[in-house]
């Protein structure tokens, strides 16, 4: 299926957003850590109804408030990424959850006594449409900050925008995030 991409102007800077005929495949940041990974060799830069969709939800979020509705989606990934992604979808605007409270309900479903959340932090981190799939949303369980692929500055102005950063939220001394 053809994808089709669309340049958005956001105050954090340039977003690629990607679609296809069935919903939104990819939101990156410029530069960011895995830019455009799942974007077909072959695309057309065309503004479509679902990245123009993707855009107004954009404006709205970046306005400082909950945009209210989702645009069509279609992620592609492993059976567990899509479950950690559903997840993802469900945390509120303005909340964060650590990775070990998302391993934790993956373990449950599954009848598991445990799930290791770093499994959950790699799925986490390979999420392909950043910002409305909320993965900045997502903390270490001592309140750390760990983790963004588009760099911790923009988690941090994301959460700070949501009003849903709190005062124990820390940068850690290593981290795998620019």
């Amino acid at each position: 299926m053809m994808q089709y991409t669309m340049d958005y102007q956001s105050p954090l800077g340039k977003l690629l957003l990607a679609a296809d005929g069935s919903g939104l495949t990819g939101l990156w940041f410029d530069g960011e850590k895995y830019y455009a990974d799942s974007l077909d060799k072959e695309h057309e830069a065309k503004e479509t109804s679902i990245l123009t969709e993707a855009a107004r939800w954009l404006d709205i979020y970046f306005s400082g408030r909950d945009p209210g509705f989702m645009p069509p989606l279609h992620t592609e990934g492993s059976a567990f990424q899509e479950e950690v992604w559903e997840i993802l979808l469900g945390i509120p605007y303005g909340q964060t959850v650590t990775y070990g409270e998302i391993a934790s309900q993956i373990a449950e479903k599954r009848g598991m006594a445990r799930m290791s959340a770093q499994a959950v932090g790699g799925a986490v981190g390979h999420n392909e449409i950043s910002i409305i799939i909320p993965c900045h949303r997502v903390v270490g369980t001592d309140g750390s900050l760990t983790g963004y692929a588009a760099g911790l500055k923009k988690k941090i102005f994301l959460l700070k925008l949501e009003n849903g950063f709190a005062d124990e939220f820390f940068l850690p001394k290593h981290s795998t995030a620019p």
